[in-house]
């Protein structure tokens, strides 16, 4: 299995082609969507990444998946700006998840 990135910044890709993860720059919600339905069709991706910029504009679709499937695996990263959401993004994705506060 592989690790692929869906990114909206060509340095984020740049940067984890060095690590050896292939991916695709993109920047308009269409394409993300397309490439994202690809990929999760995809039984050669393991490891799905997304940038914070890709996620945010498909968030429902990715949510639903990650909610109804184990694979692959998403990741959202931030880009070279650093992490656009707040410290407790964790815990409120557990509780909106789960019904458990913590």
């Amino acid at each position: 299995m592989i690790s692929y990135l869906i990114s909206d910044t060509t340095d984020s890709a740049v940067g984890l082609r060095l690590a050896g993860i292939t991916g695709i720059v993109l920047r308009d919600k269409t394409s993300i969507e397309k490439e994202f339905d690809r990929c999760i069709k995809d039984k050669n991706i393991g490891i799905l990444i997304l940038t914070e910029g890709v996620f945010e504009q498909i968030e429902e679709k990715v949510m639903l998946h990650k909610l109804n499937n184990r694979f692959p695996l998403i990741v959202e990263i931030p880009d070279r700006n650093g992490l656009r959401r707040d410290a407790d993004y964790i815990t409120d994705y557990i509780n909106q998840s789960i019904g458990i506060s913590i």
